[in-house]
């Protein structure tokens, strides 16, 4: 087996798609997903942050909000915050930011899990963009059938014309030689 093939992380694309949110319009995950996937501690992780935080803007990497955290708190039912919750609001790291992420840890095992995430990122909005693009044309097909609906609600009211003539002709002038007095 090659060295490359040695150091990839088999992780399925779901584990990693489970801790992807869409958090103020982005896909985003979080500090504590990302320690635990980068076996270091959460504490570890926002500390190599905080030294390098020249290189992640805020579109890499954000805080979130007391009510942003209680929002997700509810959905991924977490601990309270007196019973074993963290006391810092969590920070949530976009597709640069984990990249970024990487490069602050400056381990192994960040490097190489920080390039199956992104492969997931992608892979995610690869998915989204065909989702996309399915609708569009799914879109254009109704528009087809609407447009194709009121021709055809054309075609018959020129049947429905014709049928009417056909019954109810017009009276039509005699042709030929005519007689005095007709």
């Amino acid at each position: 087996m090659s060295e490359s093939n040695k150091n990839n992380i088999v992780l399925p694309d779901e584990v990693i798609m489970s801790k992807i949110y869409f958090i103020r319009g982005e896909k985003v995950m979080l500090d504590s997903d990302l320690a635990d996937l980068y076996e270091v501690e959460t504490k570890v992780l926002k500390q190599a942050v905080r030294r390098n935080s020249d290189i992640f803007p805020k579109h890499f990497m954000f805080e979130l909000t007391i009510k942003e955290n209680e929002v997700l708190r509810s959905q991924t039912v977490t601990s309270k915050k007196r019973r074993g919750g963290t006391r810092y609001l969590p920070m949530v790291f976009t597709e640069h930011g984990v990249l970024q992420l990487a490069n602050a840890l400056r381990s192994k095992r960040a490097r190489q899990m920080s390039i199956r995430i992104i492969e997931v990122f992608v892979k995610m909005r690869e998915i989204l963009t065909d989702n996309l693009n399915m609708q569009l044309e799914i879109e254009e097909i109704k528009r087809k059938l609407v447009n194709h609906d009121k021709n055809i609600e054309l075609v018959f009211s020129y049947l429905d014309e014709l049928i009417e003539k056909q019954e109810n002709p017009p009276p039509r002038k005699r042709i030929g030689y005519r007689r005095k007095g007709e």
